[in-house]
């Protein structure tokens, strides 16, 4: 079984717009801005082979949903499907207000939302009008995973749409994950953003997360931070394309250079970042991460670059050089354990993947450190490395174990976007494996071995 879903916000609605809660409420509608961005996601996908189209009943999904339509209906998809389980978490205390109204009359249970939100319980009415507690984001969960459990079974090799909000995408997205609860304010969901999960065994094993809240269909190359003036964001590059990459040949640590379509890709990303003010730039010392970088920085003459032997590939031992049949071949069944248990496989003469997360996340945390101790406001950071290591790095940040290692995809030239709070709190995940710049909503970059 394979079921591509994609999952958008509702554009920008007039609650978007007047800082109110929204949750099951339906008062709210899309704005001018918001009825341009839905039609801007429609052309995204066009071409994009779309069997059905879900979408919450709330008025600002439902409009979202209708203007995508408007632009796919000549496809022949059916009209969008209204699901009442897509509808956002439901906040009954709160629904209405302005945020800063919320964030007065109930301080503790704010709190409460910014730092622990699955701990948030509101009281409400059960069926026979008695008094219950009630916990808003558990309840989400659970439907997220009702979503799930129903649309799979029905779309085997489809590939599907899903227009909710940002609450219930992201209940979406951990689920998939199997983040579950400690993703939730780990992963951003912008209005109009697009993500793509793809799942290969159906729910009995974690989905694989294509792209993650892609924007530069709006215009915005990628999101906001939520608090600009206190956040410490840092790019997330893989390098361009080798010629072993085309090939499936594993690489790991000989030092491939790029080839022309990489040295292209890597003058895209740059021209995709040249707007960006970075303050540092870190690169593994190999010659493919390192010409991606010293690409990008041409546009950053200011910026010097650090590199870092801890960021280099995961040496793949006797197993580079070498193309999947002969590593098979060679070494039978260990290709499919690195497929399905990577955490488990030894490399001969190279390392596991437990010593690669050892180095790279010690340097990391260091790096960081030093990142926060001299940043300004707001403050921009430069990292080129490769598929493993970005992967490890990346399943560190959501609090994932290394086991999870293939549920990020980074094709070459991908750009990943972290926010860290420098005033405390989890990092974000604004967008993972923007490849846009390299050709649409989907990551057409070479697939082959590391």
């Amino acid at each position: 079984m394979s079921t591509r879903v994609i999952i958008v916000r509702h554009g920008e609605s007039t609650f978007n717009v007047e800082q109110r809660v929204q949750g099951h409420s339906d008062s709210s509608s899309l704005t001018e801005r918001g009825h341009w961005m839905a039609q801007q996601v429609g052309a995204a996908l066009q071409g994009i082979p779309i069997r059905k189209i879900y979408t919450s009943p709330l008025k600002r999904a439902q409009e979202t949903a209708e203007d995508i339509y408007q632009q796919l209906g000549s496809l022949g998809i059916p009209a969008p499907i209204p699901m009442d389980l897509l509808k956002e978490i439901a906040l009954p205390a709160w629904e209405d207000l302005p945020f800063a109204a919320v964030k007065e009359r109930f301080p503790e249970d704010y709190r409460r939302w910014q730092e622990a939100p699955d701990t948030l319980v509101m009281r409400t009415l059960d069926e026979t009008g008695e008094p219950k507690d009630f916990f808003p984001v558990l309840d989400l969960f659970d439907r997220a995973g009702l979503v799930l459990d129903t649309l799979l079974p029905q779309h085997d090799n489809d590939t599907i749409l899903i227009v909710g909000h940002s609450g219930m995408n992201r209940a979406l997205i951990c689920t998939a994950l199997g983040l579950g609860v400690k993703g939730y304010l780990r992963l951003q969901q912008a209005n109009g953003g697009i993500s793509v999960l793809n799942f290969a065994h159906g729910r009995h094993q974690p989905a694989q997360i294509e792209a993650l809240n892609l924007t530069s269909h709006l215009n915005d190359p990628f999101p906001e931070p939520r608090f600009k003036a206190h956040t410490l964001r840092i790019f997330l590059v893989r390098h361009g394309e080798t010629n072993w990459n085309r090939e499936g040949r594993f690489q790991g640590q000989i030092d491939v250079p790029l080839n022309e379509n990489g040295r292209a890709q890597a003058a895209t990303v740059a021209d995709f970042l040249k707007d960006v003010t970075f303050h540092h730039a870190l690169s593994s010392p190999l010659l493919r991460p390192k010409d991606t970088a010293l690409a990008i920085l041409q546009h950053h003459p200011d910026v010097s670059l650090e590199l870092e032997p801890a960021l280099a590939e995961i040496s793949h031992g006797d197993w580079e050089g070498k193309f999947e049949p002969e590593v098979e071949a060679q070494y039978p069944g260990e290709l499919e354990r690195w497929r399905t248990t990577p955490a488990a496989v030894q490399m001969p003469n190279g390392e596991n993947l437990q010593q690669v997360h050892d180095r790279v996340v010690t340097a990391w945390e260091q790096w960081l450190e030093a990142w926060k101790a001299s940043a300004l406001t707001p403050h921009n950071v430069l990292v080129v490395a490769h598929d493993a290591t970005n992967k490890v790095l990346l399943c560190h940040i959501v609090g994932l174990g290394i086991e999870n290692f293939w549920l990020f995809k980074q094709g070459n030239g991908s750009v990943t976007v972290i926010d860290y709070p420098l005033k405390g709190g989890l990092p974000r995940l604004q967008a993972v494996n923007i490849t846009t710049h390299l050709g649409g909503v989907l990551d057409r970059t070479a697939a082959g071995a590391l």
